[in-house]
C-alpha cells in the first residue's frame, strides 16, 4: 500500500458508480438531533476533539475539513450485486461506520444505527474519459461527501472497466485511523469474492470502536494534571518548554494563520536499500522504524535543527484488547525525545531511539487529548495545534491486515486536509521500498524546507543502509 494524494492516482478511464447509505426506517439522521435507535455512548477523546473542532469551525465559517481514503482494484468483469452486498456487509460489520455524532463542546456522544436498519443503493454517474477527469471527480466526491457533522461518515464508489474495477472509499477521521485502510481493503475484497462465488463471507469477529471509545472516556475523564500516569508527559513538557514540540525549521508561517495545503509523496529507498537498512537495524538491536526516526532527527539537525530530537508520534492502541480487525481511531499521540548529536554512530542512534521509545510507551496510558486538556489548558480550546509541531509517523503496510495481498489489489491510501499551520510526515514501507507522504502549509519557504529535508533524510537513510554511517 502506497500513501499518495488522490490527484496523483494512476487511474484509467471507465464507467463510474457511487453507493449511498440510508436508513431503512427513517431519513438519514440529523447530527444535531439525538437518535433513539440504539444506546447512546460517549465518544472517544479523539472523536470528541475532532467533532468539537468541526462544530466550532462551521459556526465561524472556517473551511476546516479532512478525510482518509482508500483505492484498490477488483479483477475481472464486475459483479454489481456482489459488490453492493460486499459494501453493505462492510458497513454492517463495523459499528463505528454506522454512527452519528451529537453533542456540545467537550461532551460528544454517538449512536450507531442497527446493522439491519442500514441499506445501500447504487447511483450510475456515467463514463469519465480521462485520468484528469477521474482524479478531479474522486477528489471532489470525497470533499463534498465527507462532512464530520453529517451522516453517513463514509462514501463509496467505483470505476468499472471490462477487465477490472477501481474502488474508491473515503471516511471521516472520526471512524478510522491509518491501519483502517488495509482493513477496508481486506474486508471488502474478501466479502466481494465470497458473494461472487455464491457464499457468505467468513471473517473473524471485529470488535467495536464505539465500545472502545465509551470505556476510554469513562476511564480517563477524572484524570488531573498531577496524576502519576502523566509523569512522562510532565517531564517532557518541562524539558521541552511547553506541551507541543515545535518543528525546528523555518516554514515561513505567520503566527495564528492557517494555510492551504500541499500534499506530496516521495520515494526514499528502493526495496533492496530498505531491506539492507532493516538488517542493519536488527543487527544494532533495533528495528527499521527506529532507524527511520533516527534519520529524521539527523536530517533535521543537519538542516539547522537541534541535536536533541523532540516530536510527537502516533502510538497504536490496537494491541490493547485485540482490535486487529476493527475500523476505528485506535491511536494515541505521544512525545518522544532522544539525542542526535553529530558524534553518535548508527548503533548509538538506534539504541537511543529504542530507549526513548520504551520510556514513551511506559507513559502512554492517558489519551493525548486528555493530557492536552489538563497539562496545557490555555491551549485546550484550539481547533488545531497552536503552531508548526514536529510530527513523525511510520507504518509498515506489509504487516497490516491482509498486507501480503495489498500489492495484488493495487491498494493505495490517501489523506487530505484543507488547512495546515505546519508540516506532517507519514513514513511508510511497502513491497516497493520506503516512502514519505507529507502535508504542509503552502508557502514558498515551506516548499524549500520540505524539499531540503527530503533530500537530507533520503541521503541519511542511504548512508545508514550502506554502512557509511558507522
Amino acid at each position: 500500500m502506497l500513501q499518495i494524494p488522490v490527484r496523483e492516482l494512476d487511474i484509467e478511464p471507465g464507467h463510474v458508480s457511487q453507493w449511498r447509505l440510508s436508513s431503512t426506517t427513517t431519513e438519514a439522521p440529523e447530527p444535531s438531533v439525538p437518535s433513539e435507535v440504539s444506546q447512546r455512548r460517549d465518544a472517544s477523546f479523539n472523536q470528541n476533539k475532532h467533532f468539537t473542532a468541526a462544530v466550532e469551525a462551521r459556526q465561524d465559517a472556517d473551511p476546516l475539513a479532512s478525510w482518509v481514503a482508500t483505492t484498490f482494484e477488483l479483477p475481472g468483469a464486475l459483479d454489481h450485486a456482489a459488490l453492493t452486498s460486499a459494501l453493505l456487509y462492510f458497513v454492517r460489520r463495523h459499528e463505528v461506520l454506522r454512527c452519528e455524532f451529537t453533542g456540545l463542546t467537550g461532551d460528544v456522544s454517538c449512536t450507531a444505527l442497527p446493522a439491519d436498519e442500514v441499506t445501500i443503493t447504487r447511483d450510475d454517474i456515467g463514463y469519465l474519459a480521462t485520468t484528469a477527469e477521474l482524479r478531479d471527480f474522486i477528489h471532489e466526491f470525497f470533499v463534498s461527501g465527507i462532512d464530520t457533522l453529517r451522516w453517513p461518515l463514509i462514501v463509496m464508489g467505483a470505476v468499472e472497466r471490462p477487465d477490472y474495477t477501481t474502488m474508491f472509499v473515503a471516511y471521516d477521521h472520526l471512524v478510522c485511523d491509518g491501519m483502517s485502510s488495509p482493513i477496508a481493503v481486506n474486508d471488502i475484497t474478501a466479502a466481494y469474492t465470497a458473494y461472487a462465488e455464491g457464499r457468505e463471507p467468513e471473517l473473524p469477529e471485529a470488535g467495536s470502536y464505539v465500545d472502545f471509545g465509551h470505556v476510554q472516556r469513562h476511564r480517563y475523564t477524572s484524570i488531573e494534571a498531577d496524576d502519576p500516569k502523566l509523569g512522562y508527559w510532565r517531564d517532557f513538557t518541562a524539558r521541552n518548554g511547553g506541551f507541543f514540540p515545535r518543528y525546528p525549521l523555518d516554514l515561513g508561517l505567520e503566527p495564528g494563520q492557517m494555510y492551504e495545503t500541499v500534499n506530496d509523496t516521495d520515494a526514499l529507498l528502493t526495496p533492496e536499500e530498505t531491506a539492507a537498512l532493516s538488517s542493519r537495524s536488527v543487527d544494532a538491536g533495533g528495528r527499521l522504524s527506529m532507524a527511520v526516526l533516527a534519520a529524521t532527527g539527523v536530517a533535521l539537525r543537519e538542516a539547522g535543527g537541534p541535536d536533541v530530537y523532540r516530536g510527537l508520534m502516533p502510538v497504536s492502541e490496537r494491541g490493547k484488547g485485540g482490535w486487529r480487525h476493527s475500523m476505528g481511531w485506535f491511536v494515541n499521540t505521544m512525545p518522544i525525545e532522544f539525542s542526535v548529536a553529530a558524534d553518535k554512530d548508527f548503533a548509538e542512534l538506534v539504541k537511543g531511539v529504542d530507549v526513548a521509545l520504551q520510556d514513551m510507551l511506559a507513559g502512554a496510558e492517558v489519551p493525548f487529548v486528555k493530557a492536552w486538556q489538563v497539562l496545557a489548558p490555555e491551549l485546550a480550546n484550539l481547533r488545531s495545534w497552536p503552531y508548526a509541531v514536529n510530527f513523525f509517523s511510520y507504518l509498515d503496510f506489509r504487516k497490516a491486515l491482509g498486507g501480503e495481498h495489498l500489492p495484488k489489489w493495487n491498494a493505495k491510501k490517501h489523506i487530505w486536509a484543507s488547512r495546515s499551520n505546519g508540516i506532517c510526515h507519514w513514513f511508510h514501507r511497502n513491497a516497493d521500498g520506503l516512502f514519505v507522504n507529507s502535508i504542509y502549509a503552502d508557502t514558498p519557504r515551506a516548499h524549500e524546507t520540505k524539499a531540503r529535508f527530503k533530500d537530507l533524510v533520503a541521503e541519511t537513510l542511504r548512508d545508514m543502509a550502506k554502512g557509511r554511517m558507522s
